[in-house]
């Protein structure tokens, strides 16, 4: 019996809608890097990119568990000397909470070509609306 191998050009893509509120911050990403990724299709090939869009919805209402809102730290640098810059989550989570998101599910990608392609399937969203209706999203429900 031989392995099946997908095709870019058979690949059929849906599109979920994910609900941020109440849910914690590692589980949710979790689950939707693997969608991202196609893992949850019985078709995944590792080599291709076969995974499906999503959109996270009230990302400012996701949870971070123990003393992570104060004590989690996002690091960037400009490249020259002394130019390390420290955000801690709970600024950003008053700022930005969709990147919050957006950089749990980045770390869970490859950091590649693969992955970078993958990643731009992620929409992200601070508050309940979105502009993606068209597509018909199928809501996700994950587990608390």
């Amino acid at each position: 019996m031989k392995t099946y191998l997908a095709k870019p050009e058979e690949m059929e893509r849906k599109w979920y809608l994910v609900d941020a509120k109440g849910k914690t911050l590692g589980r949710l990403a979790s689950v939707v890097a693997g969608i991202l990724r196609g893992k949850h299709r019985p078709d995944y090939t590792p080599n291709l990119d076969c995974g499906d869009h999503v959109i996270v919805v009230n990302a400012e209402q996701i949870v971070l568990t123990g003393k992570k809102l104060q004590q989690k730290k996002y690091y960037s640098h400009s490249q020259y000397p002394g130019g390390l810059k420290v955000t801690s989550c709970q600024t950003l989570m008053d700022k930005k909470p969709e990147l919050v998101v957006t950089k749990a599910i980045y770390g869970m990608i490859p950091h590649n070509r693969l992955g970078r392609a993958q990643f731009k399937k992620l929409k992200v969203y601070r508050g309940p609306e979105h502009p993606h209706a068209a597509q018909k999203p199928e809501p996700l429900e994950i587990k608390a």
